[in-house]
């Protein structure tokens, strides 16, 4: 298993890397006073309409996985913040998912914009019809910089577990291929994005996927969480 680290804020706008193991684990929580150096995955709040809200256990159960499976240390419970909450940069991760109209107002995309900068990251699952409004406040986000399609070599296909053609199928919403893509800052990718596989719908059990079906799903949230964690 590759080491892992997790960035956890020192202030409202920088970011510090923090090496789950050892001693170096025990001297950092002393030096930052960061009780247990836990990641909690965030899940962003947003206006519009689509259903930020929907598996709430999904994340929950991911936490899980990556607490039995890695040495990343995760908070079991999902914390839920909106981009102007004071609290957003406790968060260095955040998820986001929904199947309706995403709306940021103009100092929510300058917030995001911020956070992506200095050390944030977005991970966003289509979970079927947020696709078109995901890509407009993206570009509202980012206008010089596109969601590009990664290839299957990327280092977020193999990071723990090996997916060499990509994208797991977790759903079939539509017909085709799974796809991800992501949004880079200065080479380092802030936002990854993916479409027509619905991820995050495999880390329920709502939905009575095939034991198999939830792992791939739990496969590719930990090498997600993982790639966050090491670049």
């Amino acid at each position: 298993m590759k080491k892992a680290e997790v960035r956890m804020p020192v202030s409202g706008t920088l970011f510090v890397s923090v090496c789950l193991c050892g001693k170096v684990l025990v001297v950092l929580s002393l030096l930052f006073g960061i009780a247990g150096a836990q990641l909690q995955i965030a899940r962003l709040k947003y206006e519009g309409g689509g259903d930020w809200y929907n598996d709430p256990d999904a994340v929950p159960n991911l936490a899980k996985e990556l607490n039995s499976r890695t040495n990343i240390r995760v908070s079991t419970d999902e914390a839920q913040v909106g981009l102007l909450d004071e609290k957003l940069y406790q968060y260095p991760f955040l998820f986001m998912t929904g199947h309706g109209n995403i709306s940021f107002s103009d100092d929510e995309v300058k917030r995001l914009r911020q956070f992506l900068e200095t050390g944030g990251f977005v991970y966003a699952d289509d979970d079927y019809g947020m696709d078109p409004a995901f890509r407009r406040e993206m570009a509202r986000v980012f206008p010089n910089s596109q969601l590009v399609e990664l290839g299957f070599d990327h280092p977020i296909y193999h990071q723990v577990y090996e997916f060499t053609n990509g994208l797991p199928k977790i759903h079939e919403h539509a017909e085709g291929p799974p796809h991800g893509y992501g949004i880079f800052v200065g080479g380092r990718m802030v936002v990854f994005y993916t479409f027509n596989t619905n991820i995050s719908d495999g880390w329920t059990a709502a939905h009575n996927d095939p034991p198999e079906v939830r792992e791939q799903a739990f496969r590719m949230g930990i090498n997600t969480v993982s790639y966050f964690c090491s670049n």
